[in-house]
């Protein structure tokens, strides 16, 4: 008996995980299963300007909307297990250094990566700094990939140019950020009507 009560803990905490989306395709389907996720897009959209679509679709490239996303694994010698290709992590694959530049300009030194609203607004802010820096707009989901992925310095020099897999990958975005707009036009009066917040 004790054997099996030593693991309540455990299966608590394992319980405590958030779970992707059940329909990830569809951002009304998301925002009505998951209303906590359509605030933290709504406070983003106020605070930063960002549609609510392009930081979805973004985030939906990079993480699948799972929390405790992961780069894959570096290999030594081809085959021996050897770290991790970047410090990225969490729903918005935010690296390391990034996430640090995010905490002292905007968030909080509270504020978590595996947290969707705090992983939400580092991308709007990341979003809004693109476009002050780049001169891309907030609803270009197509540059504001390109920059997500390659850096702001990275987009200037064109580093994109020499990576049509990038291109192609950004195009897979804009193509989802079209998607999640229209769907979610036809069910912004729906959502806002629930309570959630509406629109200033």
């Amino acid at each position: 008996m004790r054997r099996h009560l030593f693991w309540l803990p455990l299966l608590a905490l394992g319980g405590c995980a958030t779970l992707p989306p059940s329909d990830p395709e569809n951002l009304c389907a998301i925002f009505r299963e998951k209303p906590e996720w359509h605030q933290a897009a709504l406070k983003v959209r106020d605070k930063w300007g960002v549609p609510p679509q392009v930081p979805m679709a973004m985030m939906y490239q990079e993480s699948s909307f799972r929390e405790d996303a992961l780069p894959p694994r570096d290999y030594l010698l081809g085959f021996i297990p050897w770290g991790r290709v970047s410090s990225a992590y969490g729903y918005a694959q935010a690296k390391d250094e990034t996430w640090d530049d995010y905490q002292r300009d905007a968030g909080s030194w509270l504020s978590s990566r595996d947290d969707f609203d705090d992983a939400l607004d580092f991308m709007g802010w990341y979003i809004s700094k693109t476009q002050r820096l780049n001169g891309v707009s907030k609803w270009d989901a197509y540059g504001q990939y390109l920059n997500y992925h390659e850096g702001w310095t990275g987009y200037r020099n064109r580093s994109h140019d020499r990576k049509p897999w990038l291109k192609r990958v950004s195009t897979v975005v804009k193509q989802r950020a079209e998607r999640f707009g229209a769907q979610y036009k036809s069910c912004e009066n729906e959502l806002s009507r629930g309570g959630l917040f509406g629109w200033f």
